[in-house]
């Protein structure tokens, strides 16, 4: 069976002072019905340009340059610009990053809601309203029936979080995209937007594309996780898996830096200071030869500096994939696992 969503050797470009660069590039992954991908690296990797390149929704000047985005078998690459208007909201609903800046300020949030159910002309205004109510109760906003008339000024950061997620499910989609939907607020107020997230795709048999530099959210959330770094996928496995025997050195090296008891960033007597990944993410448009993770990595090798690494698969079932030289040589060819990695 085809998966819902199927992404393969997506690249993006921006133009660039010394020519076009690549914010995606040969990105593919997959998502599965009722399933949740975790895509996840940190700012400026590519994740956010990936995400709103699935609805066709690139900001200018970029472009999509190549690849093939499939949606319940039809390329979404090929739709006219009308047809690709009935998938954005009506297939496939978007949580966006910041909903203070997404969501209009002179609109109450009972119409932005009930636009979609216009456009696609799904219901009336006066019927769309009523259940722009309900959208609000779903997704746990107390006193719906007067929240519905408020502009988003009135509103607290997670109140506007779930009238994003009201937008997005509006139409009843199949696929939720959420790009770093709890990044602007508090850490109580995130757990219960995750919370949110996860009852709202198990009752209503949702697929989500979660996008997050947090790998914690990652873990609580995800069947199966991809890890992007300038610009393209390094590793792709189920979570469990990844979290369990990560293959990539960024993978560890974030997985290290997640606070734990006896860490800086949970106080106590113990506390110690997270191991962080030295170094910081290239600029895309100034990218190193070979790895780009290279110049950061503790296990760089001289294939690393000189030739750019292709996404294999890791284990004899494909389900585990990565592209690091510690695991295949430039041929392609399986190497024996580092000693290193053998004895963590």
């Amino acid at each position: 069976m085809a998966p819902l969503l199927q992404v393969e050797d997506l690249v993006v470009e921006f133009p660039g002072a010394r020519g076009s660069f690549r914010a995606a590039d040969r990105v593919s992954f997959a998502v599965e019905e009722g399933q949740t991908l975790g895509l996840v690296g940190e700012s400026g990797c590519g994740k956010s340009v990936t995400a709103l390149s699935l609805l066709r929704l690139v900001p200018e000047p970029g472009r999509i340059a190549s690849g093939r985005i499939r949606f319940r078998g039809s390329d979404l690459m090929a739709l006219t610009e009308r047809k690709m208007c009935s998938v954005r909201g009506r297939e496939i609903g978007f949580v966006f990053q910041e909903p203070a800046a997404a969501l209009n300020p002179v609109l109450t949030v009972g119409t932005q809601i009930a636009e979609g159910l216009v456009v696609h002309r799904l219901m009336k205004k006066k019927e769309a309203l009523a259940e722009a109510a309900r959208l609000l109760e779903l997704v746990r906003i107390p006193d719906a029936a007067r929240r519905v008339h408020e502009y988003p000024h009135q509103l607290s950061g997670g109140m506007l979080q779930r009238v994003m997620i009201a937008c997005a499910l509006a139409c009843k989609p199949s696929l939720v995209i959420a790009d770093e939907p709890t990044t602007a607020l508090d850490v109580t107020i995130q757990a219960e937007i995750l919370a949110l997230l996860k009852r709202l795709r198990d009752e209503l048999g949702l697929s989500l594309l979660l996008i997050s530099h947090n790998l914690g959210v990652i873990a609580g959330m995800a069947d199966r996780v991809a890890v992007m770094y300038a610009g393209r996928i390094v590793e792709e496995a189920t979570a469990r898996r990844l979290f369990r025997d990560p293959a990539h050195p960024y993978t560890r090296g974030l997985l290290r830096s997640m606070p734990r008891p006896g860490s800086s960033a949970v106080p106590g007597p113990r506390a110690r200071r997270l191991p962080a990944i030295e170094g910081a993410v290239p600029d895309l448009a100034r990218l190193p030869a070979g790895c780009a993770f290279h110049p950061r990595c503790p296990d760089a090798m001289p294939e690393c500096r000189e030739v750019v690494p292709s996404l294999l698969p890791r284990a004899a079932d494909g389900g585990h994939q990565v592209a690091c030289f510690l695991h295949h040589d430039t041929a392609g060819r399986p190497r024996s696992r580092p000693a290193a990695e053998q004895a963590s």
